[in-house]
């Protein structure tokens, strides 16, 4: 089966088990989807991110983290989409919910926050929003 936009793919199967209360959930991997899971992490939205090899291209698990029984993340929404990209500038890269969510941006220097966009002063592809 050919997926054709693993970005929305890894985020759906993240928003469908935190809402189903699972622990974990395993994703197949990729450098981009590495990249992203690995913001989660240092973002503290999930616990922790596992790379396990399977002799093909590998899966990611990723560890959902809750506090009170409610999923840390309370939303994940794809911005730019295969039909749509979405390109800013660092000026132009959104504020989620005040600076408390973030905005996945792919940059020339890597996938990184909006936050750490902005300091320096790249722009790129929104990819995702988190809160």
């Amino acid at each position: 089966m050919s997926i054709t936009d693993p970005i929305s793919d890894l985020l759906t199967r993240i928003r469908n088990a935190a809402k189903a209360k699972h622990k974990r959930v395993d994703i197949p991997a990729s450098n981009v989807k590495k990249a992203v899971a690995q913001i989660l992490v240092d973002e503290k939205f999930v616990s922790s991110l596992t790379v396990l090899d399977d002799g093909k291209q590998g899966v990611l698990r990723i560890q959902l983290k809750y506090s009170g029984g409610k999923p840390v993340i309370t939303g994940l929404r794809r911005a730019s989409r295969p039909g749509l990209r979405m390109y800013r500038s660092s000026e132009e890269l959104p504020r989620i919910l005040g600076g408390m969510g973030v905005a996945i941006v792919s940059t020339s220097r890597g996938v990184m926050t909006d936050h750490q966009a902005r300091k320096q002063h790249v722009g790129g592809e929104v990819l995702a929003y988190v809160w």
